[in-house]
């Protein structure tokens, strides 16, 4: 070899630095930020119904069956609005879902604000649930679809984000209304979530639509201008708008504006292709989907996060405020470790977040499943049990927004091929809500069934159990493009394996991979 080749042989491989940090993408970044907070309004509704409660029952003079099911009724509300916004997102675009499911959750907001009664209230949640379910599915959808890959865990992080967020500002809410009179100050707690969806509804308008609807549409041009502006480079937008082409079904060749797409790519026949004749990589993806989705859920996060006031009095905290104020302390922590997630995603990776966040998950239930019982069975109160009560959900619901938070929405929205994006994320939210209404709105009752340590010890082992299920079941995507994802499941594993021994006897030669910006 000459001594010019070989300088430019070391030049190529200098500029191919697997361990290189890219440039954050500020516009990517800016999209992501306006999707994500759509999410406000479920971690906002979460937050605020724990402590509004107290003051609901009162007022209205319900039963706690009745607010059981006021709580985790909306989960199930929700599921409407998930089943619709896949096939809505296809059909009007996912920036436009948006927009309509912040006008819903709005509408919602000031219903149950000004609810003269139970039924009246009951009627506000199912609206407001609509809209919650439109966003829970669309932002990180949207999100995934415009992040390059260097990034895309990052910024798909930001829902789980904006949830926790939301949850600690409805803590606030009720901290902030709790001292106004009984009448007034659930409804001031509930009507104010109307606020962010204004906000929300007029900042989407600022954002462009996802690049990779905009191919299903056919409407290439508008596609690149947008993947020039989300891409690390001019090279990762040419290759990022060529694998979305592929999936699609459109010839690479084609460089028109406008094409025309086959109908089948705009959300025909997608369920068959996801239950009915799913290809192995197809299936392994649905029950990764389903499965991680379920164990989020089950291990009892809304729970804890619920009815974490009742859990305070339990543990030994009598006054409204006092324990509206321990709640203000768990939605600080589980806020704070959840922007300490989205800096480790891709730079970790997801499975190893994710088993680790479900074995704190373990330990944390257990010993907060042991520390209520003992405070059960004490006749005097002991100091060291109520603390670590405190401590145990606080550790909880910190090693749970550390990984299973995020990892499982970031997971759902990254894993499934284009064309059965949508309506795969909307499933998985389905299965998310369902497990959430039913944990919800069983909660006190299995308390009283099994005694809330009983509960907690049951929750602990759901955890187990979900722990391996991620560690048999989760394979490692980051790095990875969203079109490369399908490659990592099922048969298509002997693909990946046979293209590594190609690329290993070709090692003189820096294999560089426009697009994907992989730090291995």
């Amino acid at each position: 070899m000459t001594e010019g080749k070989v300088v430019e042989a070391l030049k190529t491989v200098e500029d191919f630095d697997p361990q290189k940090k890219p440039k954050r993408n500020k516009f990517a970044f800016a999209c992501a930020m306006l999707a994500s907070m759509t999410s406000i309004l479920l971690g906002y509704d979460i937050g605020v119904m724990s402590g509004a409660a107290i003051y609901i029952k009162r007022d209205l003079k319900v039963s706690d069956v009745q607010i059981e099911i006021l709580l985790g009724i909306i989960n199930l509300y929700s599921l409407i609005g998930s089943c619709l916004a896949g096939r809505t997102s296809d059909w009007i675009g996912r920036r436009y879902t948006i927009v309509f499911a912040g006008a819903i959750f709005f509408a919602g907001a000031l219903l149950m604000g000004f609810s003269p009664n139970y039924s009246f209230l009951m009627f506000g949640r199912f609206v407001a649930g609509i809209g919650m379910g439109y966003a829970i599915m669309i932002a990180p959808v949207y999100t995934a679809e415009v992040s390059p890959a260097s990034s895309r865990g990052f910024l798909t992080s930001f829902p789980e984000v904006f949830i926790n967020g939301g949850i600690l500002l409805g803590y606030i809410s009720n901290y902030a209304f709790s001292n106004m009179t009984l009448r007034l100050g659930w409804r001031m707690m509930l009507g104010i979530g109307a606020i962010p969806s204004v906000i929300l509804a007029v900042g989407v308008l600022a954002m462009p639509e996802s690049p990779r609807w905009l191919v299903m549409r056919g409407r290439l041009g508008d596609a690149t201008k947008v993947l020039n502006k989300t891409s690390d480079s001019k090279e990762e937008a040419q290759q990022r708008l060529a694998d979305i082409k592929q999936a699609a079904g459109i010839p690479e060749s084609r460089n028109d504006d406008v094409v025309q797409v086959a109908k089948r790519n705009t959300g025909e026949g997608v369920w068959k292709e996801l239950f009915l004749y799913p290809t192995p990589a197809i299936r392994h993806i649905v029950i990764a989907a389903l499965g991680i989705h379920f164990f989020q859920q089950a291990s009892g996060v809304d729970a804890v996060v619920l009815y974490s006031p009742k859990i305070f009095e339990k543990a030994g905290i009598t006054g409204d405020t006092d324990k509206l104020l321990a709640t203000v302390a768990v939605g600080f922590v589980k806020t704070m470790f959840i922007l300490v997630a989205t800096f480790m995603l891709d730079r970790v990776g997801r499975r190893p977040l994710l088993l680790s966040s479900a074995g704190g998950m373990v330990l944390s239930l257990l010993m907060l499943a042991t520390s209520l019982t003992i405070v059960d069975h004490s006749e005097k109160k002991l100091m060291w049990a109520v603390g670590l009560s405190i401590a145990t959900v606080l550790s909880y619901v910190a090693t749970f927004s550390i990984g299973a938070g995020p990892i499982t929405w970031v997971y759902t929205s990254e894993i499934f091929p284009l064309r059965l994006r949508a309506q795969g994320a909307a499933m998985g939210v389905v299965v998310n809500r369902v497990t959430s209404g039913v944990i919800s709105m069983t909660f006190l009752s299995l308390s009283k069934a099994i005694t809330i340590g009983g509960a907690f010890f049951l929750f602990g082992g759901i955890a187990i159990v979900g722990w391996i299920f991620f560690y048999t079941m989760l394979p490692e995507t980051r790095g990875k493009t969203l079109e490369e994802m399908e490659g990592s499941f099922g048969k298509f594993m002997v693909k990946s394996d046979s293209a590594k021994q190609v690329n290993n006897t070709n090692a003189q030669v820096p294999q560089v991979q426009l697009g994907t910006n992989v730090r291995t």
